[in-house]
């Protein structure tokens, strides 16, 4: 969120130092370090400023934690969201930065779509905000247009809008709660949504904050999101966000959400059955003059138990029979590897 010289700026910024008006700095020139038990520094020492309302609180290993967990929710998101809108929607994130609540607000536009989400059982709100330049896009993908000639237009969301746009959220609170529940198992929800940012203090303004900046592109459309997370909110969660502890967390876990959502989709995927009578050989000539009435028979007798098979996989072993005037085959124990059926 830092400030960036436009062109103009530059050039006259050039300009100042070829007629010797700025001079220009010299980063080679050695730095003087002195402790306060010495005596005063000199006039060539430099001194740099510190702020000391912005600590950092937040330590590297626990950013680059947040920033691989939220790599995990940008692609869940996009892939979420590229199954809802039927094209391919890219989610990545761009950034991730400490920095103060006023300092993000004051770097957000105005009019936007900023959200507030509660994540129980942690206390506070996060907030989730949304670049016009993708929301617009996504309500006119919505509502069938082909995002040729769009415009972009400078107010505030309409309730029919704002109801589209809550289909994008419930997608991308649930993909938030998928990515931190290798941490914490969290639930989102949306408590509010608000045009202007600058109405909106859910902390007090010089509060740290961590900044997840996004990169969304639809075809050729692209604008940006950003996840803000107060440090008070995670703040009784933030041991966990180390590499190390994270990682191991993870890995130790028993994903049940992941395995019971496949077996959920599986559950309705059909498969063939059949039952397995007996296994003979026969000569090509018997084969080539079998008719219709001829009988065929094998070495295994009429009472003995028989295989199904599921696809091309041997499964249980029983009899076959008929029930209420169907065929069926009743089960009698799982298929071994051992038996010889």
């Amino acid at each position: 969120m830092a400030e960036v010289l436009n062109q103009s700026e530059v050039d006259a910024l050039l300009a100042a130092v070829d007629s010797g008006e700025v001079k220009a700095s010299k980063s080679d020139a050695p730095t003087q370090v002195f402790s306060s038990r010495r005596k005063a520094p000199g006039p060539e020492a430099e001194i740099r400023p510190y702020d000391f309302k912005r600590p950092e609180r937040v330590s590297k290993d626990q950013m680059r934690a947040l920033e691989n967990l939220h790599e995990g929710f940008s692609r869940n998101f996009g892939a979420a969201l590229s199954g809802f809108l039927r094209t391919i929607m890219e989610v990545k994130v761009a950034s991730i930065e400490q920095m103060t609540f006023s300092e993000f607000t004051h770097s957000l536009p105005n009019p936007t779509c900023f959200n507030l989400l509660s994540a129980e059982p942690l206390e506070g709100n996060m907030c989730l905000e949304i670049s016009p330049l993708v929301v617009y896009p996504v309500i006119d993908r919505l509502l069938g247009g082909s995002n040729a000639d769009l415009f972009i237009p400078q107010r505030p969301l309409t309730a029919i809008e704002r109801r589209l746009v809550q289909k994008i959220l419930d997608r991308a609170m649930r993909a938030l709660e998928e990515a931190w529940a290798s941490v914490l198992p969290l639930k989102f929800k949306l408590e509010e949504t608000e045009s202007n940012p600058q109405l909106v203090q859910i902390v007090p303004p010089n509060e740290v904050v961590v900044v997840v900046g996004f990169e969304m592109k639809m075809g050729g459309r692209a604008g940006t999101m950003s996840l803000c997370i107060p440090y008070n909110v995670i703040e009784p969660v933030v041991e966990k966000l180390s590499n190390q502890s994270w990682a191991a967390y993870k890995r130790n876990r028993r994903d049940d959400q992941l395995r019971n959502r496949v077996a959920g989709h599986l559950d309705a995927a059909r498969l063939t059955v059949t039952c397995i009578l007996a296994d003979s050989t026969i000569k090509l000539g018997d084969l080539m003059n079998l008719q219709v009435g001829d009988v065929v028979v094998t070495e295994k007798p009429a009472t003995a138990p028989l295989t199904i098979a599921i696809g091309a996989k041997r499964k249980f072993i029983g009899h076959i029979g008929q029930y209420r005037g169907n065929r069926a085959f009743k089960v009698t124990r799982p298929f071994t590897p051992k038996d010889r059926v």
